[in-house]
């Protein structure tokens, strides 16, 4: 069988694996079956298969497996210790008076907790914190579910767990000084727009209509009282982060010590007994959140190393159409990111893992460069596609219609997603 055939039927089957994903196939399943496929398909020997496709990527993704559970359990660290908790109501007095004051402080402070903090517990914690915050200063619940998953997208530029994750694709790619520069930039981009969006969108905050929002979605004003916490441990969730900038720190001794520096300020060590407690609370709840996550990476490794294996047979199409010049090829995946969305090609942990795998294995290009290249498209995605699994959360807890979260969503992340692009020419073309 020639090189041509077997691409042509690898696209066939990419073809109809998107039509799975979009009318809402497991992933999880449908990178399995994928990677075995490929495998046949492509004519990959046996035993290659089996080392090279289900052991060695399954196994070579445990560090990968580290990042998230260390991530994981300090997202939940910050909402259990009170330290989430206590930013948000600080937030909340700020901006009290001034409803969409209150609303851009809320976006901004969710960004920053989301520079460290991860996983789909984390946001749910720090959403139903947040949320009602929002809808309790009169902004609307589509534009408040909008904000929020955007605001959470804007920082996972820089969060070192999600990094690690996209970095399998990649792992020529530095999480560096010079990644980190062009990361931060990126997410500013992403927060003003957010925060624009917030403003275009201000004389629809209307605090008569509060109540009954609040009440659509089951939450009352006053509740549970926030524990108090030290003000110094407001700076807790970008430690990691600073640890990385300053001192080249790897993100499990970074996180650890912020993880650390939460449970002593907030008074958590203060006996013993309590500290094991919360220790084994927290470790438990926040690998509970991501089990599920864990194995659908498993999958996604091993069709990840079938894609690889069969990647010269892409070569020349992939020489044939794509530009060779980095700024248009950038531009066009800008102009292209919502393709990224119902975990379409541009999105790696959909159906662009392929494209990914592949691209990566061409030559092409190097990972410094595809890195950065394929993320903005997959954060477009992350920050308002509906299948991802706290968007999902989002919009079912905030009672919102799919159609008007992308209506708001889409085109703002659009605009984001062509201005990164230009940036990624930038910093690595």
């Amino acid at each position: 069988m020639s090189s041509t055939v077997i691409a042509i039927l690898l696209l066939i089957t990419f073809a109809l694996f998107i039509g799975y994903i979009l009318k809402g196939g497991n992933l999880m399943i449908g990178f399995f079956v994928m990677a075995i496929l490929w495998a046949v398909i492509g004519l990959v020997p046996f035993n290659t298969a089996i080392q090279k496709i289900f052991a060695e990527p399954a196994l070579n993704y445990g560090p990968t497996i580290i990042y998230i559970v260390f991530g994981s359990w300090f997202g939940r660290v910050l909402v259990d210790s009170g330290i989430a908790p206590a930013i948000s109501e600080a937030t909340n007095k700020v901006g009290r008076k001034q409803p969409l004051l209150a609303a851009i402080l809320v976006t901004i402070v969710t960004a920053f907790i989301f520079v460290s903090a991860y996983g789909v517990g984390s946001v749910i914690a720090i959403g139903v914190i947040l949320l009602p915050i929002l809808l309790s200063v009169g902004v609307p619940r589509d534009i408040a579910a909008a904000a929020f998953s955007m605001a959470i997208g804007a920082p996972m530029y820089v969060n070192v767990v999600l990094y690690n994750q996209i970095k399998v694709f990649f792992p020529k790619a530095p999480y560096n000084s010079h990644y980190l520069q062009f990361g931060l930039v990126a997410m500013v981009v992403q927060l003003a727009a957010v925060i624009i969006f917030l403003f275009v969108m201000r004389k629809r905050i209307d605090p008569s209509h509060a109540e009954e929002n609040l009440e659509a979605i089951g939450a009352v004003q006053g509740g549970q009282e926030v524990k108090k916490v030290p003000v110094i441990t407001y700076v807790i969730p970008i430690i990691p982060v600073l640890m990385n900038m300053l001192f080249h720190w790897d993100a499990v001794p970074a996180l650890t010590l912020a993880t650390i520096l939460a449970i002593l300020l907030t008074g958590n060590m203060k006996s013993y007994k309590g500290f094991v407690k919360f220790l084994n609370d927290t470790v438990a709840h926040a690998i509970a959140d991501i089990a599920g996550l864990v194995m659908f990476l498993m999958s996604l490794a091993m069709f990840t190393g079938a894609a690889s294996l069969n990647a010269d047979k892409f070569k020349p199409i992939f020489e044939a159409i794509l530009p060779s010049n980095h700024m248009v090829l950038a531009l066009a995946l800008g102009v292209l990111a919502p393709l990224a969305l119902f975990r379409g090609p541009l999105h790696v942990w959909g159906a662009g893992a392929a494209t990914a795998a592949v691209l990566s294995g061409t030559g092409l290009f190097n990972d410094p460069f595809l890195l950065p290249l394929l993320y903005v498209p997959t954060l477009m995605a992350v920050s308002v596609d509906i299948t991802q699994s706290w968007n999902v959360w989002s919009l079912d807890y905030m009672k919102v219609q799919s159609k008007d979260f992308l209506k708001y969503g889409i085109p703002v992340m659009w605009i984001v997603s062509i201005i990164n692009e230009f940036l990624v020419y930038k910093f690595f073309g």
